[in-house]
Formats: structure tokens, sequence, C-alpha cells
């Protein structure tokens, strides 16, 4: 179910420079243009926190390297072709880009893509061709392996077709204490509410805004839970890139991400104690209790952490989450289609102003 992705390519052209100066690009750009971490106030999650130990299965199009998840990245398997070197091979760039948004750990500047959860490993999966989405039995299968390879969560970013198939993988995969977070999908792109988020036992993900409202392409339904950001998120890229995109794929990721800081922290926990944890401490954002645009509310990575039941009700002191731009009040959505950066895979930004020329590349594949 990936969403559309905008993927910015940046032309610097030497004409005017008189009229036009340059002037530097801030060293910590890309890592400023990640809002999620802010508004999920990250930085004081992983004071308790950044997810040793954890292995999260990303079934997806494959995770190709990338400097940012240097020494975080698995070897895993491709399900459609299992002599073809293992998951670390992919020519599409979505699971790349969810890899970063659960476990990216950065630049050795500082700079670059933070995940949520930057030292868990990744178990990269490969279950489509580019520009595709997996059947719902080549995810089934896909699930399933990370599972019996020691995943203790397992993201599928992509929105399938129910199938006999796929709903005994994911069921078995959380009889075997498993987190299985998966998308609810995107409007227009689908028609109904995406599989396997809509099997009892799996965390189904919506997506959120910078304002933490519900995000008008996110499919609604009873079986949402949770929601996540998921507006002009910027994450890893092939080629050592950086993109930016909106869809459930991300939120999907973040959730992820959030549920191996939980294991982390919280081994004894059940996979489904752990969901609980994770519904029961979200923010609230519509009307009282839960709905059908983001379940139980918005992910609170913090009280997630830090509640001292299960229940929202007995949480320790800690701030709400918050949206928020640089100077404390709440950042506007971008519209879309246009990047809110240009990023380039040295993570060089440069702001309007520039003389550059944007080659934007709208593609429209499973939700991202």
């Amino acid at each position: 179910m990936r969403s559309r992705t905008t993927l910015v390519s940046l032309v610097l052209i030497v004409v005017g420079l008189a009229q036009f100066p340059i002037t530097p690009a801030a060293a910590d750009s890309v890592r400023d243009r990640q809002w999620h971490l802010k508004t999920l106030q990250v930085a004081a999650a992983h004071k308790v926190t950044k997810g040793a130990g954890i292995t999260v299965g990303v079934v997806d199009s494959g995770v190709a390297p990338h400097r940012d998840l240097s020494g975080n990245l698995l070897t895993g398997t491709d399900v459609l072709d299992r002599d073809a070197g293992g998951g670390n091979i992919d020519a599409d760039g979505h699971g790349t880009e969810m890899a970063g948004l659960i476990a990216a750990h950065g630049k050795t500047d500082g700079d670059g893509v933070l995940g949520i959860a930057p030292d868990a490993k990744i178990l990269p999966v490969r279950d489509s061709h580019p520009g595709q989405v997996g059947s719902s039995n080549v995810v089934a299968n896909g699930i399933t392996w990370a599972a019996a390879n020691g995943a203790k969560v397992i993201n599928v970013s992509s929105a399938n077709a129910p199938s006999i198939a796929l709903a005994d993988a994911s069921k078995a995969a959380v009889a075997d204490d498993v987190v299985v977070v998966a998308g609810a999908g995107n409007k227009p792109e689908y028609l109904q509410f995406g599989y396997p988020a809509a099997t009892p036992g799996v965390l189904a993900v919506g997506s959120s805004d910078r304002n933490n409202k519900h995000a008008p392409f996110s499919f609604t339904g009873k079986a949402v839970q949770l929601c996540a950001p998921g507006v002009g998120i910027v994450s890893t890229r092939l080629n050592d890139g950086y993109s930016v995109s909106d869809g459930t794929s991300s939120s999907t990721a973040i959730v992820s991400g959030a549920a191996a800081l939980v294991r982390a922290k919280f081994p004894d926990l059940s996979a489904q104690e752990v969901i609980e944890r994770l519904t029961s401490t979200a923010t609230d954002i519509g009307p009282p209790g839960r709905d059908e645009e983001c379940g139980f509310g918005v992910l609170n990575i913090v009280k997630a952490l830090t509640a001292t039941g299960q229940g929202s009700e007995s949480v320790s002191p800690a701030p709400d989450a918050t949206p928020a731009s640089e100077g404390g009040q709440a950042a506007p959505d971008a519209p879309p289609g246009v990047p809110v950066a240009a990023l380039v895979g040295g993570g060089v930004v440069v702001l309007g102003g520039l003389v550059a020329l944007l080659a934007v590349f709208l593609r429209r594949r499973r939700h991202r």
C-alpha cells in the first residue's frame, strides 16, 4: 500500500550568482526535517531505551545498505527468489525507507536519519518487484519466515487483499509472540481496508498529520487501533539518499520502531501486552474513546515507556506529545507532492532562495 512519495533531486546551476548568492546549508538539516522526532519526543524516549536486543522484520521490497543503517542491517531473505542472496537488494526503495524510520542511527556527525529504535536490528524480507506490491500469499510467506528467524516485531507496510494464507501466517506469528504491525492503507489507491491490518491480533495503523489530526488519505474503519505521523516524513533512500513521503507505510514503520522500544524496555511483556501498552497510552485526538479514524489515538512513545501499569490512567508524569515547529508553534503540513526540503544523497540541503533545478518524481505504490 505504498503511498505518494516525493523524491527530490537537486541540480545546482552556476548562473547569476551575484543576483542569487548561495548561503551555507545547515549541517543538521536532514535531521531537522524529521519533524516527527520532536512531536513524538523521541529524544526523551531514547533516554529510556534505544531498542537494543530487538530484531524487527521488514517484509517489503528489500532493504538496501545505507550509511545511516550500517551495523543494524541483517542479511534476511528473498521470498520471491530464495537463491537471490538475501533481502539486501532493493530496486524500489520502499523497504529502505521503512527500515530507516525504524532503526536508522544517522551519520557519524549526528546528521542523517534517526530511527525510532536506532539500536534495533533490521531483518529484511524481500516480497515484491519494483513498483509492485507482493501478493497476499507472498507476504504471508514473508511473515512466516521473519517470525521463524528471530523477529520480535514484524513491519508490513503494505495493504493486501484478504487471503487464507495471509490470515493464517499473521495469526501464527501472533501466536508465536510476535508483534505484527500493518498499515490500514491509503485513499484513493485502495478501495478497502488493507490486510493483514484487518486481521485480529495485528496492530492496525493509520496516519496523523503535523497538527495531530487524522490524515485525510488514511483509511478508516473499526480495525484501526493507532495513528502515527505520516505526512512529510523524511527517511533513508537508495544510494545513501533521502526521501520525503506521505502515507500509512511511514506511520506503520514508526509504530514498529515504538514496539521495538517497548519490547526492549519490558522484555517480559507478551506481544499482545505490548500492543495494549501502545494503545492504552495513546493520546486521544478524536471523540472520547476509540474511533474509526485513529482508534485509541496518536502514538505516545514516552508514555508507553514510562507507564506504571497497563492502562493510560496509571502513567507516570510525562508531557503529552504535541506537534511543534522549531519555534514551538504547530507546523503546517506541506501540500501534497511538495517537498519539505531538497534532500540529496550527500546530506546537503539547499533552502529556498538558491538557484536550483528541482526534478520531482511522483510515484504511487503501496501505501508509503
